[in-house]
């Protein structure tokens, strides 16, 4: 994969100004199908899944990704690059951080 291509670096910056998840959901509408946005949250859930230890058939039917898939999810959620890995340890602080605010907040 060259990611030093205009298009590339341009997609990413594009990327990277979304300020909300109204803003993301509109850019990444316009940016591909329905059945495109359903395969790649299909994919975050399949990484997800995996990180938990889930069974591959359990997977397959709750996203209805093909083994073949979940197995390169598998490879990538534990390569060099760990870009699932990230995005998984983020939304997995945020959502413990939210948790702990909430939680906070009621007990103040």
């Amino acid at each position: 994969m060259d990611w030093n291509t205009r298009e590339t670096k341009q997609l990413i910056a594009g990327i990277l100004e979304l300020k909300n998840s109204d803003e993301a959901k509109r850019f990444l509408r316009d940016l591909m199908t329905p059945q495109e946005i359903k395969e790649f949250a299909n994919r975050l859930e399949a990484a997800s899944l995996l990180s938990s230890l889930t069974q591959y058939n359990f997977i397959t039917k709750r996203t209805g990704l093909s083994s073949a898939t979940i197995a390169r999810i598998a490879k990538w959620l534990n390569g060099s690059l760990g870009g699932y890995r990230l995005i998984l340890n983020r939304l997995n602080h945020h959502h413990n951080h939210s948790k702990l605010r909430k939680g906070l907040s009621l007990s103040s």
